[in-house]
């Protein structure tokens, strides 16, 4: 006769209940496979957000996009080609910013596309490009602020800032900055910044801003995003009257590549791929602030979805507004009261303590903040502009 100690009894239990845990959870996915499916043209109708109805043509009209060699940049350039626009995308990788270059004028017959080389990641090739811009360019009518990263590991620009502020927010600062002169000569015009609705779990850390205590790069990412709402409220404010509009965005969450670099987030995106947007779908409320009528005098303002959107109580305060601008003015080694177009001979790191190196340092460019492989490599994966 068998005999079974408790121990066995326990485990013979245990294994019948995971199996029905199992069964119960297959069984539950399953229900939940069947509705989607059932539902997937309401959900995706649903997931695809607001669209851009504006007919506006962009015939003479110059529009300048960063990161614009992939996901909602491209489609962004696409779209403002289509208009008449002439479209000049800044991108870091040259080479899949001439592929896309290359799609753009096979779908648009004439298409007005060129590629320049720009790294947000470093402060040389940011003013070189403007002052490049600036010499060949009589007239901007257009900037969308696109390009950006996302939850990398801890990595710092050229320059010493921790990269997501670095690019997402100090970056794009200092482009606006030295384009805003032309910006205002060729008003009405308009910037628009595309943030994110991560911007709502963000705090600017002006202690540690660049994450030197320490690193989470969820908070990191979050923080950019609200670096990115301050900026557009504080740029309105001193633009005021001048026929320069900037408005900020939240694309939704788009199907690109900026998870590539994350297995996790990238795993979690493909399961829930049916909620997410597509590219040209992403791209519509950037369009939308760029090109629609009715906005032609709304600045400092936040859309999602083609309408105004919410924004997270730290994203209006104004005085945390002024502080960050006047802290990443210093960081930047400008006047943190005066917003104009001139090149400045002097930077500073994230200390603040101007170098005064600039023209040495941008003449011999660094092209990287890293000495190791590994860490270019890293670098590489997640850059998405």
């Amino acid at each position: 006769m068998n005999t079974f100690t408790p121990t066995e009894t326990h485990r013979s239990e245990a294994g019948s209940f995971m199996m029905l845990m199992l069964v119960v959870i297959a069984a539950g996915l399953g229900v939940v496979a069947l509705i989607l499916r059932l539902f997937s043209p309401q959900i995706r109708k649903y997931a695809a957000g607001g669209v851009c109805r504006s007919t506006a043509r962009l015939d003479g009209k110059v529009a300048l996009i960063t990161g614009a060699n992939s996901g909602i940049g491209k489609e962004t350039a696409l779209d403002l080609a289509s208009r008449g626009a002439r479209v000049i995308m800044a991108c870091r990788d040259v080479e899949k910013g001439e592929e896309a270059a290359t799609e753009i004028r096979a779908r648009v017959g004439g298409a007005k596309v060129e590629v320049r080389e720009l790294d947000l990641a470093d402060t040389c090739s940011i003013r070189a490009f403007a002052q490049r811009f600036l010499q060949e360019v009589d007239h901007l009518h257009i900037l969308v602020n696109n390009a950006g990263i996302m939850m990398c590991p801890y990595m710092k620009t050229v320059d010493g800032f921790e990269m997501h502020i670095g690019v997402n927010h100090l970056g794009h600062f200092l482009l606006t900055y030295l384009l805003i002169g032309l910006l205002k000569r060729s008003a009405p015009s308009r910037i628009v910044v595309v943030s994110s609705l991560a911007h709502n779990f963000g705090w600017i850390r002006f202690h540690d801003l660049h994450s030197q205590g320490s690193y989470n790069s969820g908070l990191a990412y979050c923080q950019s995003k609200l670096a990115n709402v301050l900026f557009t409220r504080e740029l309105a404010r001193r633009l005021h009257g001048s026929n320069v509009t900037v408005n900020s965005v939240h694309p939704g969450t788009v199907r690109s590549e900026l998870m590539r670099h994350s297995t996790a987030m990238s795993l979690l995106f493909a399961v829930f791929s049916m909620f997410l947007k597509t590219p040209k779908e992403g791209a519509q409320t950037s369009v939308y602030c760029a090109i629609a009528e009715e906005l032609q005098s709304i600045s400092g303002k936040h859309f999602s979805d083609c309408a105004p959107a919410f924004v997270a109580p730290q994203g209006r305060n104004e005085e945390t507004a002024r502080k960050l601008w006047d802290a990443t003015s210093t960081f930047m080694g400008l006047f943190p009261n005066r917003v104009g177009g001139a090149l400045f001979p002097v930077r500073a790191g994230p200390t603040g303590v101007l170098d005064g190196e600039l023209s040495q340092r941008c003449k011999k460019r660094v092209t990287s903040s890293c000495s190791s492989i590994v860490c270019m490599c890293l670098q590489h994966l997640c850059y998405q502009y």
